[in-house]
């Protein structure tokens, strides 16, 4: 198990880091865009006046613990407070398989979705709002509940580097199970290669946007995938299950780029009319530009209800 800084290092390049802050300065609601949909204002009060409850997830703070509520309805519920309806960005992370795959000299899917993932945590709990984190393949294999603390973003990239990239996804499934766990009104953002049938991946966006989730869909792909450069015979190696593949490269690429091309379409204008924001990123993207141009999109546009 790699060390704290490890951890830290390995997700959140400070080169990165440091643009995002100069962006706070140059085009701070940029950053507050992203997050004051959800909030009174885009900074945290000082109120502590009960707000609501909510039901209770592993990793709550006992103490708030609603010990009446649970004496009529034996179910756990937690006192929410004014200060706590802020943000709740709960991240979910693709760790299937195929998000092993990276093309010359680029990182993984997975890698660049993890920083992607640590990176909005630590623009989410830089301004004291909550972030929580799950790690997903067929299920829900690791889930970091939501926490205020700066220090709760080791407890983050710690339980990325325990993603072991060896099962099939099931977005359809995994966002119908977490449904059920995160916050209400929360930001919910997917990072994921999206390999799955759309109808499932927008069955479970659907069972989000029921619950008045405001959802982001990050596509993450390796520039290999978009462009399909292969011009030859090439072994493909299968993931999540496939059998490898030899074929020639050149005569499959106009049959391969019209079926994703319909497949992502498929997928994005399913986003839109579900009221859900869809952004593409590549691998080769430096993370800071892509960030800076989907919170500026974002902050023109406002938070979805």
């Amino acid at each position: 198990m790699p060390s704290p800084m490890e951890s830290y290092r390995r997700y959140l390049d400070p080169r990165v880091l440091d643009k995002l802050g100069r962006l706070e300065l140059k085009a701070r609601t940029a950053v507050e865009g992203f997050m004051a949909g959800l909030h009174r204002s885009p900074h945290r009060g000082v109120s502590v006046e009960f707000a609501e409850h909510r039901e209770y997830v592993p990793g709550d703070d006992l103490r708030h613990l609603d010990w009446r509520i649970f004496g009529r309805t034996d179910r756990f519920y937690i006192k929410r407070y004014e200060e706590e309806t802020n943000l709740t960005l709960s991240l979910v992370l693709d760790a299937s398989e195929s998000m092993s795959y990276a093309g010359p000299g680029q990182v993984s899917k997975f890698r660049y979705g993890a920083m992607v993932a640590a990176t909005l945590a630590y623009l989410v709990l830089k301004n004291r709002d909550a972030a929580a984190l799950a790690l997903t393949d067929v299920g829900v294999e690791q889930w970091v509940p939501p926490a205020t603390k700066p220090s709760h973003l080791l407890a983050i990239t710690r339980a990325i580097d325990k993603a072991e990239l060896v099962r099939r996804t099931d977005p359809g499934l995994v966002l119908k199970e977490l449904s059920a766990k995160l916050p209400p009104r929360s930001v919910v953002a997917v990072i994921s290669d999206l390999f799955a049938a759309p109808d499932r991946i927008l069955a479970g966006v659907r069972e989000l946007r029921t619950r008045r989730q405001d959802v982001i869909v990050f596509h993450v792909l390796d520039r290999d995938e978009i462009e399909f450069p292969f011009d030859r015979m090439t072994r493909f190696e299968g993931l999540e299950g496939l059998a490898p593949l030899v074929a020639d490269a050149k005569a499959l690429r106009l049959a391969y780029l019209r079926a994703f091309e319909a497949h992502q379409e498929l997928i994005r204008k399913g986003c839109l009319r579900h009221g859900v924001d869809f952004q593409v990123l590549p691998t080769d993207t430096p993370l800071d530009v892509a960030l800076t141009s989907y919170l500026s999109l974002r902050a023109k546009r406002g938070a979805r209800r």
